[in-house]
């Protein structure tokens, strides 16, 4: 029979003559056949299976071995022995090599067969141990792929145990030098559907055995962490990660980051290998997994492997969003890999060249994700832009590209840049001794306390929550200045952009402390206010001074101090300069902070009125004597303070009050006891402050009219408002009998909203010239009994009631001033915690802002009573809170974003809280009181109050772009402080087996007093209220 069919194959009868023969040969199957006619028929087949000249002699071949192997299954059995199968494995057959795909396909082949037969258990023994070896020899692909097919279908083939996992290893190391060379899309599917298979049986061997996971997936990192640069991995690699359970991802990231054998260049290596995976069409989860390895290297603070790879890699990964396949996973990885990348511009500088050809080919090529794909890429591009701004030039064609597309809103890309910046990843992979004090979730950067500087840290967080404030000064410019204004403007800049939990402000401490001040030493922050605003003022103004002398002559500019980030200042600037636009010649402190007070006095004896303008930045509010408590251990005596106007620095005045001269008020100065049954509130304080005063006896006035000292009524009304509005508290009164500084306790209610009454200017009729300054203010006496503001007794009412009605009519053309109610919403409170001067702390509630323009919370959930038309005169001249519905009030209270409308700035600690935290905090902590408020002008529509700074155009509608000056500062220290994080992980990891340490997160300070002022500074720490180190700063 096999000399028939040997003849048949090779005649040259027709084939469908040839397929007729050859099925009378298979049906001859069934007869009874000899052993050596079926080892004749055995071999024939075999050959023309292997060696067969086409496709037709193999299949003959196929059929017939079929046919006599299910009739005649013993001699089959002993011809396909394991000496037969082991001579194909290891020396092929004929001409035919070992490695020959169609070898495994012929054994394979071979085995369904003989799958019922006992004896197939020899070969699966010896196809065991010869597949390892196999594996060994690194195969092709081509060969891998019909092992891996007779693998899946015999699972009995599949070594065990030991050389099970050693299989998996090498199998993985053999696929890593699958390479392909092909050019053509066909042959490009076949390689792809041969690395699919093979992978695929390699998730079926986890699955069976997971023991083998773990050990393959070493071997993979071991692979790709390879630095040999003879040796390049291949990124069919890629196609096992879709069979790695995405829940392994904590596990096998932390230990990776976390092995102290794994170098830095091995990371960095199988990092870069593992982005070029992207490449990979059919992998899934390949973008997760590299996300998830990114974000584990910044929790263990490895960023110089971030930094390395990232600008290595970001154009490669930018290049893959061109392709449809891999597009999705590319752009995560993109997102992440740009959205961290946040101490330099340098990452996203890389790829903006790219981003308009990108867009274009998006728009035009009709695929139905493209458009999705589109704006999910133009967010991430306005996210960085935003946080890069300032460089026009290389963004307005990206902005002309993608202006008809929608952009999110200011909010949601400062959460995104937010939780995306490498020092806010989360650090569950590392121990207690390497999880960093990354920002907390507000994004806001705290101020180290320095050793007792609590006082200035709480002070300028409170100026830079004030938002138009903040802009304008770093909007300035003053390259090249070493000006006090140019180290606020970079002090600003490092507390919008540091990536720095807290940051250390040594350079502004020295330089804006007064010479005072003791170093180290407690020192009162309203003090240090007014310091700074006097100096910051004083220095413009001389600079001013400076610029009118020059000649008008145009200078060349030095090139060094262009601004060649193409920001929004033109090159021919100056070097710096304070001018704001148009031809106010204020400063920028009486252009936010300057009001002006006329202070009036008229004579009860001829009606003449005395007044006199002054300018201020800050009111001084004292407690009316009789409604403060006494508080605290005291001796007996009055102890209150006498209220203050503080000229504050715009006029030159006297900062602050000698406390020697603050007396107790004396038995002349008749006055109404002023009881209330609720709190007092910031509008009785102001009320009282702009109450009037009698003058007589000792402190009579002299009145130039009258040649002689006279009764008088002292007065004073506010004629031009602030843009922002603020207010001293007046808590340290001096006990002269104990001679101490003592402070005040009362509870004082803070409203949200306030009205402050501002008189319209107008000229008044007046007896004495201003000029002639009527009030004498040298002496200590005088001025202590001009800083009263004490109402009159009924007594002294009815006494001067005549008089008053006599001159009612002169009185009455010489003082009518329309009155506008300014409305003002509540910006910043500096409160203080401790029960006296000498002692205690210092710490800020900061609104927070919502909107690019810089509208804050109430302004949206309240409505202003009467001033909705832009109602702006009133028929009182007192200052009032405004009132809020109480279905408004309901809500706001309820509502999940109320509690995050205010921020506590406790040194380097920075917390969310809520406006009820501010208003309760005294209440739960008596100690803690409010000492320094600020309060922010309300333009409303129709309105135009003082010229301020919404009149004059100043309130910028967003945040300007920084100076290269500024800009180059924060990337020099970001980088330094991501140097230092990750020197300060790998030398805890030392220590770390020998030490532990406690961890306490950020979050809420609702629950407990804020920490003590100390020279370690931070938020919680420090102790508690009945600590010792809770009295020193």
């Amino acid at each position: 029979m096999d000399k028939i069919l040997e003849g048949l194959v090779s005649s040259n009868h027709s084939v469908p003559v040839k397929r007729a023969i050859v099925k009378k040969v298979v049906e001859a199957a069934e007869r009874e056949v000899t052993e050596e006619q079926c080892r004749a028929l055995f071999t024939l087949t075999i050959r023309l299976i292997l060696l067969g000249e086409d496709n037709f002699q193999k299949q003959i071949g196929l059929q017939v071995l079929e046919a006599y192997a299910r009739y005649h299954r013993p001699e089959f059995v002993h011809f396909f022995s394991k000496e037969f199968v082991l001579g194909l494995l290891q020396q092929g057959y004929g001409h035919l090599d070992r490695k020959d795909p169609v070898i495994i396909d012929c054994i394979h082949c071979c085995l369904r067969l003989l799958i019922s037969c006992p004896s197939v258990l020899e070969l699966f023994c010896v196809i065991q141990v010869e597949v390892l070896r196999m594996v060994c020899e690194r195969p092709e692909p081509a060969l891998c792929a019909h092992l891996s097919i007779l693998l899946s279908d015999f699972v009995q083939c599949i070594p065990r145990d030991k050389s099970g996992i050693l299989f998996c290893q090498q199998l993985v190391r053999t696929i890593s030098y699958f390479h392909c060379f092909a050019s053509q899309e066909e042959e490009l599917r076949e390689y792809v559907g041969q690395v699919t298979k093979v992978s695929t049986l390699l998730q079926n061997i986890w699955k069976a055995d997971p023991a083998t996971l773990l050990p393959s997936l070493q071997e993979v990192f071991a692979i790709i962490s390879s630095t040999d640069p003879s040796f390049d991995p291949s990124i069919a690699l890629a196609s096992l990660v879709q069979h790695i359970p995405v829940q392994m991802i904590t596990v096998l990231i932390k230990s990776l980051t976390t092995d102290q054998n794994v170098k830095d260049g091995s990371m960095t290596k199988a990092l870069c290998r593992m982005i070029d995976w992207l490449s990979w069409p059919l992998a899934q989860h390949v973008d997760t997994w590299i996300i998830a390895l990114l974000k584990g290297l910044a929790a263990v603070q490895k960023f110089t492997i971030l930094i390395d790879v990232t600008l290595l890699k970001i154009e490669l990964v930018f290049s893959r969003l061109w392709y449809p396949l891999v597009r999705q996973g590319a752009l995560a990885v993109l997102s992440h890999m740009l959205l961290s990348f946040q101490h330099s511009p340098e990452a996203f500088h890389l790829v903006v060249p790219h981003v308009v050809p990108l867009v274009q080919s998006l728009r035009t090529d009709g695929l139905p994700t493209s458009k999705t794909f589109l704006v999910q890429f133009t967010e991430l591009i306005h996210c960085m832009m935003y946080q890069y701004s300032g460089f026009p030039d290389l963004y307005d064609h990206i902005v002309e590209a993608i202006k008809d597309l929608p952009k999110p809103g200011e909010e949601k890309i400062k959460l995104v840049l937010n939780q995306s910046a490498w020092t806010s990843q989360s650090n569950s992979f590392a121990s207690g001794l390497l999880r960093q004090a990354g920002k907390s979730e507000t994004g806001k950067t705290g101020l180290v306390n320095l050793g007792n500087t609590c006082y200035m840290n709480s002070i300028i967080q409170t100026l830079f929550m004030a938002t138009d404030f903040r802009r304008h000064v770093l909007s300035l410019n003053l390259n090249g200045s070493n000006t006090l204004m140019k180290k606020l403007q970079l002090l600003f800049a490092f507390l919008a952009h540091t990536q720095r939990a807290a940051y250390a402000p040594r350079n502004f401490l020295e330089a804006s402390r007064p010479p005072w001040f003791n170093v180290g030493s407690q020192q009162d922050c309203s003090e240090y206010l007014r310091f700074l605003l006097d100096r910051l003022h004083e220095e413009e103004k001389t600079l001013q001074v400076l610029e009118s002398t020059k000649p008008k002559v145009a200078s060349p500019v030095d090139t060094s101090s262009k601004d060649e980030t193409g920001q929004t200042f033109p090159k021919e600037a100056k070097e710096f300069s304070f001018t704001p636009a148009g031809n106010d010649s204020r400063t920028l402190i009486e252009r936010t902070f300057g009001g002006k007070l006329i202070t009036g006095i008229r004579c009860m004896q001829c009606n003449c009125i005395s007044e006199k303008e002054e300018p201020f930045t800050d009111l001084s509010l004292a407690f009316c004597p009789f409604a403060t408590s006494q508080d605290g251990p005291q001796c007996e005596g009055p102890s209150e303070e006498p209220k203050v106007l503080c000229q504050g620095s715009v006029n030159g005045g006297s900062e602050v009050p000698d406390p020697v001269s603050a007396k107790a008020p004396t038995s002349n100065v008749h006055f109404v006891p002023v009881t209330h049954e609720p709190p007092l509130s910031v509008p009785d304080l102001v009320n009282y402050f702009l109450a009037p005063e009698i003058l007589d006896e000792d402190n009579a006035y002299f009145c130039e009219k009258c040649n002689s000292l006279q009764r008088a009524e002292k007065s004073m009304k506010v004629v031009s408002a602030p843009e922002y509005l603020i207010l001293t508290l007046l808590r340290f009164s001096y006990d002269a009998k104990c001679h101490v500084r003592r402070k005040i306790l009362d509870n004082v209610t803070i409203p949200a909203l306030m009205r402050l009454p501002v008189h319209l200017p107008s000229t008044p009729t007046q007896c004495l010239s201003s000029s002639s300054s009527p009030l004498q203010v040298d002496s200590p006496e005088s001025s202590e009994n001009l800083a009263k503001k004490l109402k009159p007794s009924q007594k002294d009412e009815e006494e001067e009631e005549e008089d008053r009605i006599d001159g009612t009519e002169q009185i009455n053309r010489g003082r009518e001033m329309p009155v506008q109610s300014v409305p003002y919403v509540l910006s910043s409170v500096v409160m203080h915690s401790g029960i006296s001067s000498e002692s205690g702390h210092y710490y800020s509630y900061g609104r927070n802002i919502s909107g690019a323009d810089g509208t804050q919370h109430p302004a949206n959930h309240f409505a202003l009573p009467g001033l909705e038309n832009g109602q702006a005169e009133c028929s009182f001249s007192t200052c009032s809170a405004l009132t809020v519905a109480p279905e408004q009030g309901d809500n706001l209270s309820n509502s999940g974003q109320e509690a995050r409308d205010w921020l506590l700035f406790n040194d380097s600690r920075v917390t969310f809280t809520s406006f009820q935290s501010v208003q309760n905090i005294t209440n739960r902590f008596p100690k803690d009181t409010a000492y320094v408020l600020m309060y922010r002008k309300q333009e409303l529509p129709g309105q135009n109050i003082n010229g301020g700074l919404m009149a004059n155009g100043m309130r910028l509608s967003a945040e300007p772009p920084l100076h290269k000056e500024l800009l180059d500062a924060i990337i020099k220290d970001n980088k330094l402080y991501l140097q230092e994080q990750e020197l300060n992980a790998r030398t805890q990891t030392l220590q770390a087996p020998s030490s532990s340490c406690s961890f306490r997160p950020n979050g809420s300070d609702d629950n407990n007093p804020p920490g003590s002022c100390g020279p370690s500074g931070g938020g919680g720490g420090g102790g508690g209220f009945n600590t010792i180190s809770r009295l020193v700063f």
